[in-house]
């Protein structure tokens, strides 16, 4: 049996203390891949690539049974609520 969408949860709220997360399986139940949206104030100061080898890092033992995992967003939570804002003036217009 591969990795669970809950234990992939488990392990980045331990590891990174996030405010936001959405953990979506792709893999059709088998746990093979994932798309993860994450927003954590770690992230501060940290370029793009660093966050993602950050998620990456936090789920290395996971990665052992993962095939795919696809990392949509990894923002503060400043560039999370400017994203949201930004949603809602545009979908106002």
């Amino acid at each position: 049996m591969g990795v669970t969408k809950e234990q992939v949860e488990s392990t980045l709220n331990s590891k990174l203390s996030p405010s936001h997360l959405d953990v979506i399986d792709t893999s059709g139940g088998c746990g093979a891949s994932f798309t993860v949206e994450i927003v954590s104030e770690k992230f501060e100061g940290k370029r793009l690539l660093e966050r993602h080898r950050m998620v990456n890092a936090a789920l290395s033992e996971e990665m052992n049974q993962i095939h795919a995992l696809s990392i949509t967003k990894a923002v503060t939570p400043e560039q999370w609520k400017q994203q949201q804002e930004s949603q809602k003036s545009e979908a106002a217009a």
